[in-house]
């Protein structure tokens, strides 16, 4: 039987190395034939009984402009209270996960020059972060409520492939789980039905190279942290 021929692990390592959560964006353009092709790439990960569970949409200018409108007015208005619909954190964190969390916050927030208990700065940062950080390219991923966790891993596959796919082809991206917490604000100004739950939105451009928070480079824990290896 003859082996498969390895692909170019040096550009495929490149890829996966070299991504990060892109803070902000420069404004050129993204081809949409490019977006479309990301999204046939993404959906070629795996899924159990070949479900494919994902849900994306890709935002105009005028669902973009309804949307952000409404998130920043949520974000002014003193009555409301974000939310998610589905716990993306525990309620009580453990070490190491609490040490890393704070952690990644900090440095990112170090990099912008928001101090502890500076309130604007980090209010102007969240609005930042509902805009897409700039990004010329925005996406809401969402899944039907009645799926269990074995379609979010699917899900989660999806969206990998997606963030490795635009960093093959030269774009950067940022994941935002933000939007989870505005669930009501996007359902409304995106039409999104009850039967789907809102997971994410996911920012697609060029990385603004002078920008401070492209900066942050998280730490990643060696493998002998988080491996067994077995007799």
């Amino acid at each position: 039987m003859n082996k498969r021929t390895a692909l170019a692990p040096d550009m495929v390592e490149q890829a996966i190395r070299s991504r990060r959560a892109v803070r902000a964006f420069l404004s050129d353009p993204v081809d949409p034939a490019l977006v479309r092709l990301l999204l046939e790439l993404a959906a070629q990960a795996p899924s159990g009984t070949n479900m494919q569970p994902w849900k994306a949409r890709v935002l105009g200018p005028k669902s973009r402009a309804r949307l952000e409108a409404g998130l920043l007015a949520a974000l002014d208005d003193p009555d409301f209270k974000p939310a998610e619909e589905y716990r993306y954190y525990p309620q009580t964190f453990t070490e190491p996960y609490q040490s890393r969390r704070r952690k990644v916050g900090w440095d990112l927030y170090g990099l912008l020059g928001v101090t502890r208990g500076d309130h604007e700065g980090m209010k102007r940062q969240t609005a930042y972060n509902l805009r897409f950080f700039g990004a010329p390219v925005a996406l809401m991923v969402t899944i039907d409520r009645d799926l269990e966790i074995g379609s979010w891993l699917d899900l989660g596959m999806f969206i990998q492939n997606l963030l490795i796919a635009a960093q093959a082809h030269g774009l950067d991206t940022c994941p935002q789980a933000i939007f989870a917490r505005f669930h009501p604000v996007v359902r409304d100004a995106l039409a999104i039905p009850a039967s789907e739950v809102v997971v994410c939105g996911i920012a697609i451009g060029h990385a603004d190279p002078d920008a401070a928070a492209n900066r942050l480079v998280p730490e990643r824990a060696p493998v002998d942290t988080f491996t067994t290896w077995l007799d």
